[in-house]
């Protein structure tokens, strides 16, 4: 069951941006766009939602002007 796609990173909100750009770092897009996020296991998307929470975090920081 393939189910590959095409994403236009310029049409999606930042919040998935963000997610599709780590899960190409951690070498997971591959393996998201053939079966989706469900084809990851716990560990993973455990490991993309915490790079997104620092990233977050280091932005939050990065445009406060204390």
């Amino acid at each position: 069951m393939e189910k590959k796609t095409n994403l236009d990173f310029e049409k999606l909100e930042p919040h998935d941006r963000l997610k599709y750009e780590i899960a190409e770092e951690l070498g997971l897009l591959d393996k998201v766009r053939e079966g989706g996020w469900k084809a990851l296991s716990s560990r993973e998307t455990g490991r993309i939602g915490g790079m997104i929470s620092r990233r977050r975090k280091a932005m939050e920081k990065a445009s406060d002007p204390d």
